[in-house]
């Protein structure tokens, strides 16, 4: 079973891009230190009631207390021998965060593009991935709702895109849950759906279709971050695994950096996000476009604050959380088809494989040459007719269970 020297061990540097990457993370090991001196000073003279950061804080003392499995345990250790000798060394002061009050937020933002006015139309819920919003799903498969023949939905999830980015929230796996289901499911009744999820969102959707299992008629799940379990590590498996420390390429790099060191992470959202209009508008006059593409737009519509948090909870706390999830839907029956791109740099394509190893009534479809992106943009028509197909077989698959006299 691997340990934490053993995951240590295996990033040691043994090439010369390597050693490089390890001198530039040790190097922002540093400068994530630093900013915890500076954040701490202003936030003491700045904020009336300062929330400190995770750096000087246990899981164990703090989390557990709370009995709540859905706070991760990668909030309080990022595993970084530099980081932890500095902080030892320079004796920081540990300030005594708020508790975490329930989250209170008005209903996220969900765009419905109907493809039929059918009162007998199918209903479908797309679920976008990390630092994305609904236009993910708007600007590219709903342009092809007529294939689909369905009433489309698709969600900005709390903290992302149009929807509200409450402080006082810790974005949990259950609070992203809560709010699709009381801005979405609940409020327009819909008694049964298919889901359709996107990386990180997948997490989110097995989670929902974990609740729901009687109204759900299948599931779809574009580049699943899944990984075998590894008992009580499954969190830090994660985190190394979809936030490994590489520069190469930049999106892993990127989400590294705003993964492992949240005082550098909080920098560049108030730098690019608090000012995000600002740099739309650069953007603009330096590529002569005049609207900004809604991939780069999304990348600013959230805080710190929901983006760490998420991050952790949700990609890394929900990983323990997968498997019985899982099994919930195994249980219930539920059609379920995986769709990964070979050429995924972000989610390696072997956890399509594993889930499809969990689920062996899962359809998996690898599509070659495709990223993490381009597994749906650029071949939307593709994507649309996909599941099409995909949501006739599921009514034929529960069509049989009935007769057979199944759930």
């Amino acid at each position: 079973m691997p340990t934490f020297a053993s995951l240590r061990w295996s990033t040691w540097p043994r090439t010369p891009s390597e050693a490089l990457a390890a001198a530039v993370f040790a190097f922002l090991d540093v400068v994530d230190v630093l900013l915890c001196l500076v954040y701490a000073l202003l936030d003491g003279i700045l904020e009336e009631s300062p929330i400190g950061c995770y750096c000087h804080r246990s899981y164990g003392s703090e989390a557990a207390d709370d009995d709540d499995e859905e706070v991760s345990d990668t909030l309080y250790a990022r595993r970084s021998a530099i980081r932890d000798a500095l902080v030892g060394l320079m004796g920081l002061v540990v300030r005594n965060r708020r508790g975490a009050a329930p989250c209170k937020w008005r209903s996220p933002r969900f765009t419905d593009a109907a493809g039929t006015e059918s009162e007998t139309a199918e209903n479908a819920i797309f679920v976008h991935g990390f630092t994305s919003s609904s236009s993910f799903w708007a600007e590219t498969v709903f342009r092809e709702s007529s294939v689909l023949n369905s009433r489309l939905f698709a969600v900005d999830l709390l903290g992302f895109g149009q929807s509200p980015k409450p402080a006082d929230c810790l974005y949990r796996l259950k609070d992203h849950v809560e709010a699709i289901e009381t801005s979405l499911v609940e409020p327009l009744n819909l008694s049964s759906f298919h889901l359709v999820a996107h990386s990180m969102g997948c997490i989110i959707a097995l989670a929902l279709a974990a609740r729901h299992p009687n109204r759900l008629k299948s599931i779809t799940l574009v580049a699943p971050p899944y990984f075998l379990p590894c008992e009580q590590m499954a969190s830090q498996v994660a985190l190394s695994r979809l936030a490994e420390k590489k520069l190469w390429p930049p999106l892993l790099f990127g989400s590294a950096v705003m993964s492992w060191y949240e005082h550098i992470g909080r920098t560049v959202c108030f730098l690019l996000c608090k000012n995000h209009l600002l740099w739309e508008w650069l953007f603009r006059l330096l590529t002569r476009q005049r609207d900004v593409d809604f991939r780069v737009r999304d990348l600013t519509k959230h805080t710190h604050h929901s983006a760490w948090h998420t991050m952790h909870n949700v990609i890394c706390g929900g990983a323990r959380l997968q498997d019985r999830n899982l099994e919930a839907i195994e249980a219930a029956g539920i059609p379920v088809m995986a769709i990964h791109g070979t050429k995924d740099s972000v989610v390696p394509v072997e956890c399509s494989r594993h889930l499809k190893a969990k689920i062996p009534h899962a359809e998996l479809r690898l599509m070659a040459g495709c990223d993490h992106t381009t597994v749906v943009s650029g071949r939307e028509r593709g994507f649309a007719e996909e599941l099409s197909a995909f949501w006739s077989g599921s009514r034929t698959q529960r069509a049989r269970r009935r007769v057979n006299g199944g759930c």
